[in-house]
């Protein structure tokens, strides 16, 4: 009679174990995944040398009542991070969507004629100068606010952090159309690979 190795019955039945686990993938796991905790916050101090504001995306096509109210919301705060900015001479550089123009950004939020804008899809490096904006300023790091979360902030807080800068991104100054949307936005950021190394989460408060 053949004799099998109990190390190869043991894997056999490790690889038919993972095989029955994960036969549908996530959706069969779907009603039963739990969130993670939170992940954890930072006071952070900025130096406005090197600093600059991205303020991405705050147009009424992308921020607005009727599809993202989150993002109307949260304008108050925008008006605060950007008073903050201005006060303490960070570089601030706006971004947009291709179907908007300064015109569509909300007065809240309102450019100042001598700061940049970039206009691209949801990772705003991709095909525009805002690295070389930003390596011709000597900027190092680099805030992340605006809408949505699960777009502009999260491909373009990622594709920085992958260009090594350093990224601080507020809780509470992305919106999304939902809050599970922010959430996984928030948690991706701090968690995927590489991403984790260079990027922070914040908030408004503790921005010094």
């Amino acid at each position: 009679m053949k004799r099998f190795s109990p190390w190869l019955i043991a894997g056999a039945l490790a690889l038919a174990a993972c095989a029955s686990a994960s036969a549908q993938g996530v959706y069969d796991d779907w009603a039963a995944v739990k969130p993670p905790a939170p992940p954890a916050l930072a006071k952070v101090t900025v130096d406005p040398a090197t600093t600059a504001l991205l303020v991405l995306d705050i147009a009424k096509q992308t921020c607005n009542a009727e599809s993202r109210p989150r993002c109307v919301a949260m304008l108050p705060r925008v008006v605060r991070m950007l008073a903050f900015a201005r006060e303490k001479k960070l570089t601030v550089i706006y971004t947009l969507g291709a179907a908007s123009t300064p015109a569509d950004i909300w007065p809240e939020a309102a450019m100042l004629g001598t700061e940049p804008l970039v206009k691209a899809g949801p990772d705003k490096f991709v095909n525009t100068d805002l690295e070389k904006t930003l390596r011709d300023k000597g900027i190092k790091t680099v805030i992340c606010i605006g809408a949505a979360a699960h777009g502009a902030v999260l491909h373009t807080a990622a594709s920085a952090a992958f260009r090594n800068f350093d990224v601080l991104v507020p809780v509470d100054l992305m919106a999304s159309d939902t809050p599970y949307a922010e959430q996984y936005t928030a948690w991706h950021l701090v968690n995927a690979p590489r991403l984790g190394e260079r990027v922070k989460l914040t908030r408004l408060d503790w921005i010094n």
